[in-house]
């Protein structure tokens, strides 16, 4: 009886040998079959699959994914383009070496070019990539060579290899955007669609040094590391939030054309998304076809403008289309302003120095113009409406060029309907709304009218800022670019000069000093002496440089600086209001009289989450404060704020967050609970700060007065609590007792509300819970 069951139990160990080893491993002439769902290989630590994966109806594709994520996330693809039919196709791995995948009717959808009686096995190793081995373990042939939409960590980008998104249609079909090494030996991404193609990053309105890259190495090579550092050889690098290693990571350049740096957690199955290239994702080209426009509502939506319709609502792709038919008679057309709203690229022509009525004739005449884009003396004519988009802060608006016959609604709200597409691997997704409803109130009216009223003004201020910097010099370049350059080294004497030996001193801080000064071109500053920079000159240049480029109106603008031996200095404009505590808190105590008016406070709360919006989503390198305060908000003669002191900011490119700040440290009462958890430190901790000077705009006081000294935790939850209380009830008699007495009674009961609303947001203990500031900044502009 003993050896029959040692026999068995013989036959059924090395019948599992066997089993296991074959599930990293396929030998010559062997295959996998697209009938057997447990026919695939695994790799040896069980974290990637690869087999045949149901794309659609009766459609599969030979792919590999990620074991243990709740979706099977495919990271390669061999056949993306011709899925095979569910029954009789399979891989095979040829007794002469050649890997290839046949269909139900045995013809080759796919080949692996590997035709040589060296090939022993086909295995998966651990890193996700599928080789071809000889003997010796030699690998002859990688799948790491043929990426898709997917970069794995140490799987490289090189001249010739490039990512590929996939179409989005629910399948792994290929899309339209592209990540590759351009011939000048930039790492880029472009749309590339059916109709056009277009580069959208690095920011095309800077050339390569003001996207901080280069073009001198020629190697062309990029890499994901284990533990989530990113570097390419143009210079472009960034570390993920969560950098480490023991985690599985992709680099996946999405079907909505943003590249993304996603960490899987495996106790849930979850990806997250550590960095991505793009927080506003309608700075994508192509993404909502012809004639489309990308709006915020606050979600990216996929829109028509006035006189389009969409080409079908399940391919954004195909975009708009005009529900008029055109000609040539330029009596028979009318424009309709689109405010806020840009169409990059295709220029007819470009103008300076022209009014409205000029750059509106220019388009009139031309028979080819689509519309025209106008800002105050720059006039762009239209020959084609792609890469649409709209956003609060650009400074612009285009005009639309329609029959006189076509009966449209001039443009009032957004239409906040639902998304049609979604993605299971990301957080944000491109989908479809109506951009311009067909109905109208006379409130939307007054609204967009109000709107555009607002545009017009910061249109002006920025054309004026314009005129002031290129009188003297002329129209050198274009838009943001001409802005930047701007900014220039000034010598230690200059600076000494100009500030009279650093005689009048404004304000310090931990940072260092700030003095008023004089150039010579008669512009007055603020120079600021840096304290404890121990960068040297090089560090220090490529650090500011970045500052350098911000321009906003409701940030402060930087003009320069100078690095000299010990001698470290930013030079900026001058700001003659002074800070917003002063006037908050100290201006006449409790004297009325002298107290801010509510239309001042809620002045200065939208234009600081425009100032902060812009630095987290708008400008070109992600920008986090890290010390907002009333301190360090600056008030023009007209109450216009401005977000001063990056001293104690650090500039990030793109997600090189985490312990780099760990020496960083904000004022006591501003700052964000991450901080003291040693958590990785996202743009959430200006959110936090920003409700707590959204609070103390309303109630008039220190916000660390409130929630009392010495125990801040508990009073501050104490305090939301109560808060939180009193805005679930049904009394609102409570707003009146929150606002600062000083205003006696004169302040707009709406904007306090939605003020308090968004301040307790802000405070939320999970930084996932508290709202993004261009969301903050759209809600308090509903209210204007």
């Amino acid at each position: 009886m003993r050896r029959p069951s040692t026999l068995l139990l013989l036959s059924l160990f090395f019948s599992c040998i066997h089993s296991c080893f074959s599930l990293s491993s396929l030998y010559k002439g062997s295959s996998l079959s697209v009938e057997d769902e447990s026919d695939h290989l695994i790799s040896s630590d069980s974290s990637f699959t690869c087999g045949f994966y149901k794309v659609g109806t009766n459609a599969y594709s030979f792919s590999i994914w990620v074991t243990n994520s709740i979706d099977k996330t495919i990271v390669w693809t061999a056949n993306r383009d011709r899925p095979v039919n569910g029954r009789k196709s399979r891989m095979w791995l040829h007794p002469d070496g050649t890997m290839v995948i046949k269909d139900a009717d045995d013809s080759t959808i796919w080949s692996a070019n590997t035709s040589t009686p060296e090939v022993d096995r086909a295995e998966l190793l651990n890193s996700g990539n599928l080789v071809l081995k000889n003997p010796s373990g030699r690998i002859l042939w990688q799948s790491f060579d043929f990426p898709t939409d997917t970069l794995l960590p140490l799987q490289l980008i090189t001249k010739g290899k490039s990512l590929l998104s996939s179409s989005g249609r629910g399948d792994s079909s290929s899309g339209f955007f592209v990540l590759h090494f351009d011939s000048d030996n930039v790492l880029r991404m472009m749309y590339d669609g059916p109709e056009i193609s277009s580069v959208y990053w690095p920011n095309p309105d800077f050339d390569l040094w003001g996207n901080l890259r280069t073009s001198f190495n020629s190697s062309r090579l990029a890499v994901l590391d284990e533990t989530g550092l990113f570097s390419s050889s143009d210079k472009f690098n960034f570390t993920a939030s969560d950098m480490g290693l023991g985690i599985i990571r992709r680099l996946t350049l999405d079907f909505d054309g943003n590249l993304r740096l996603y960490s899987l957690n495996e106790s849930t199955g979850l990806w997250g998304i550590s960095w991505a290239a793009f927080a506003q994702e309608c700075n994508v080209h192509g993404i909502c076809g012809r004639y489309g426009v990308c709006v915020y509502t606050p979600k990216p939506m996929c829109s028509c403008p006035p006189g389009y319709e969409v080409s079908d609502p399940a391919d954004w792709n195909k975009g708009c289309k005009p529900k008029f038919k055109t000609s040539c008679d330029s009596q028979q057309f009318r424009f309709v302003a689109l405010p806020y709203t840009d169409y990059y690229g295709f220029d007819l022509n470009y103008s300076t120095g022209i009014s409205l009525e000029e750059c509106r004739n220019i388009c009139l005449k031309d028979c080819s113009c689509r519309a025209f884009q106008y800002r105050v003396g720059l006039c762009y004519a239209k020959g084609a409406l792609f890469n649409g988009r709209r956003t609060p802060n650009f400074p612009g608006t285009i005009y639309l060029k329609l029959p006189k016959s076509l009966e449209v609604q001039e443009p009032s709200e957004l239409n906040k309907s639902e998304p049609i597409c979604n993605s299971s691997q990301g957080e944000v997704v491109i989908g479809s709304s109506e951009m311009f409803t067909n109905g109208g109130s006379k409130e939307y009216t007054h609204f967009f009218w109000f709107a555009l009223g607002v545009g017009v003004v910061e249109i002006l201020f920025i054309a004026t800022g314009w005129w002031s910097l290129f009188r003297k010099q002329g129209m050198p370049k274009e838009g943001y670019q001409a802005i930047s350059d701007q900014f220039r080294r000034f010598t230690y004497a200059e600076l000494k000069k100009a500030t009279r030996n650093f005689k009048e001193e404004l304000g310090r801080g931990a940072s260092g000093a700030v003095y008023k000064g004089v150039l010579g071109d008669k512009r007055a500053v603020g120079v600021k002496k840096l304290w404890n920079v121990i960068q040297g000159e090089e560090e220090f240049w490529a650090e500011v440089s970045t500052i350098g480029r911000i321009n906003h109106m409701n940030v402060v603008r930087m003009w320069g600086y100078c690095a000299e031996v010990k001698h470290r200095l930013l030079v900026s404009e001058y700001i003659e209001g002074g800070s917003l505590d002063n006037h908050l808190f100290s201006s006449g105590g409790t004297n009325p009289a002298n107290a801010l008016g509510w239309n001042e406070r809620f002045k200065i709360a939208v234009g600081m989450a425009k100032g902060l919006a812009y630095l987290h989503h708008e400008c070109l390198e992600w920008v986090v404060h890290c010390d907002v305060k009333p301190e360090n908000i600056l008030l023009d003669k007209d109450f216009e704020p401005k977000i001063a002191d990056f001293g104690l900011a650090k500039l990030s490119e793109r997600g090189m967050l985490g312990s780099n700040f760990s020496r960083i440290r904000g004022t006591k009462g501003y700052i964000a609970p991450e901080w003291t958890l040693n958590l990785p430190i996202t743009a959430k901790v200006d959110v936090y700060s920003y409700g707590v000077v959204l609070l103390e705009l309303v109630k008039g006081s220190r916000f660390s007065n409130w929630v009392g000294d010495g125990e801040e935790e508990v009073g501050l939850r104490s305090f939301l609590s109560a808060v939180k209380e009193k805005m679930g009830g049904r009394d609102d008699l409570w707003v009146g007792d929150f606002v600062d007495f000083r205003l006696g009674g004169q302040f707009n009961w709406k904007q306090v509300t939605t003020m308090v609303e968004i301040g307790v947001s802000c405070l939320e203990d999970d930084r996932n819970s508290r709202p993004s500031m261009s969301v903050i900044a759209q809600t308090l502009l509903a209210c204007e």
